[in-house]
């Protein structure tokens, strides 16, 4: 098979997912065909599927994806997030949008806690929607607030997407949570900054809540955040801690997590046969949805790699000329683009072993291979959130459309998310011109593990 030839899987796959065919599929179909061309329907082309089936299967750091799928569903009914959610709007209730700051702060929390980003968006969402209603909270500043907020899960470690991200591209994925994290809070801070600022400058948007006649004492907020923060705190050492720690790979980490997830609710006494079994049953369909989908994507990628493809595509970018800079600002509005029609595990399997050899032979400021590989992954987590939540094919306002009430309709949600893409670019030029923000953290966690 030519170079050329191999280039032309791209537009084949575009082809099939445009016709509707399921994406794992269309990866199979398309890499199943070219290498049956490469190979001359012989042996080999067979071999390439069974090799990377095992290779999949046996990952070690794959076994977090059911662990961490099985520590959000399970937290999904634990109780935690209405507790915190009434912890944290007791000290946030008497600021200006105190409740849509209390939302940002809750999500962060819980994004951390479970690692799944559709969880926190749908729980926070059917919590925090009918309270900002009652207090007339302008609709757009609802959706806006839920759909960035929810998705923070996607950049706030530990994130089944970076569990995913970390093989696919060859990076630790300890060294990418610890990476995000700066990020992460970063975003979420400028969310609540320009909350406080919207509704200081626009009360009407999101009011000051009236003060409580049972107003609980000082020492009585501080037991009841205790209470409720505690949990989910022990349960984030859990995982983000003994990696960072070094104490625990991820997969060890997430074991740990989903074992913390069964004994809270238990404390939370919502435990029972019925819950555990729906949270088993949606730990194995989505396991089987993104473990199928990564490994079509590992066979096709590796397909187009032996063929040709990868090898062509570093030539295309080499007689471009190209520095730098623009390509990189090429290969996220690749992701950006695809995440309008792809779900965000596929926008990995194809674009990232593509990226990846390409990004790596760049020089930006004074960062050596390894660090470039994690900082150009830290933006590509940042490129696809933006893309989560832009219009008109975001998955996070169709999460939103799901949980939301008739009076919230489809332009309220459209308005809303408008001012947090434009703080997800903001938050996307820092990390671009200061890479410290991603690379600080692993480096000092690394240095204070080799001492």
């Amino acid at each position: 098979m030519s170079v050329e030839l191999a280039l032309w899987m791209f537009p084949a796959l575009m082809l099939l997912i445009f016709l509707g065919f399921p994406v794992a599929f269309s990866l199979l179909v398309v890499a199943f065909v070219f290498a049956a061309v490469r190979f001359d329907f012989s042996l080999p082309a067979v071999n390439v599927f069974a090799q990377k089936i095992d290779e999949v299967a046996s990952a070690y750091v794959l076994g977090a994806v059911p662990l961490f799928i099985f520590m959000g569903s399970l937290l999904e009914r634990s109780g935690i997030a209405e507790r915190l959610f009434e912890a944290i709007h007791l000290w946030t209730r008497r600021l200006p949008g105190g409740l849509a700051v209390g939302t940002v702060i809750l999500c962060v929390i819980f994004a951390a806690a479970s690692g799944v980003v559709g969880a926190t968006e749908s729980v926070v969402g059917l919590l925090a929607i009918p309270v900002m209603l009652r207090y007339a909270y302008d609709k757009g500043l609802i959706s806006g607030t839920i759909c960035a907020g929810g998705s923070l899960g996607t950049i706030i470690p530990p994130s089944v997407v970076v569990v995913i991200l970390g093989p696919v591209a060859d990076v630790d994925v300890g060294s990418l949570f610890m990476g995000m994290l700066f990020p992460g809070l970063i975003l979420a801070g400028l969310y609540i900054l320009y909350i406080l600022g919207r509704c200081i400058v626009r009360p009407a948007d999101g009011p000051r809540l009236p003060p409580d006649e049972d107003e609980p004492t000082l020492l009585q907020k501080l037991w009841t955040t205790a209470v409720a923060l505690v949990p989910p705190v022990v349960l984030i050492f859990a995982v983000l801690g003994t990696i960072m720690l070094g104490w625990a790979t991820p997969t060890e980490a997430a074991a740990m997590g989903a074992l913390g997830s069964v004994l809270m609710t238990m404390a939370y006494r919502n435990f029972s046969l019925g819950v555990l079994k729906e949270a088993l049953s949606k730990t194995i369909l989505v396991t089987a949805m993104i473990l199928t989908i990564l490994l079509a994507g590992n066979i096709f990628a590796t397909v187009f790699t032996i063929s040709g493809g990868l090898i062509g595509t570093q030539n295309l970018v080499e007689a471009a000329n190209l520095s730098g800079w623009a390509t990189l600002g090429i290969l996220l509005l690749l992701a950006f683009i695809a995440g309008f029609v792809l779900d965000l595990i596929s926008i990995i399997l194809i674009i990232i072993p593509i990226a990846m050899p390409i990004i790596s032979k760049f020089q930006f400021f004074d960062l050596d291979p390894s660090q470039v590989q994690i900082w150009f992954c830290i933006l590509f987590l940042i490129v696809i959130q933006t893309s989560y939540l832009t219009p008109p094919m975001a998955p996070a306002i169709f999460y939103l459309r799901g949980i939301s009430p008739p009076e919230i309709r489809l332009v309220h949600m459209y308005r809303g998310v408008m001012p947090f893409i434009v703080l997800e670019i903001i938050a996307l030029v820092l990390v671009m011109l200061l890479p410290a923000l991603a690379l600080w953290l692993p480096e000092q966690v690394l240095s204070f593990r080799h001492q």
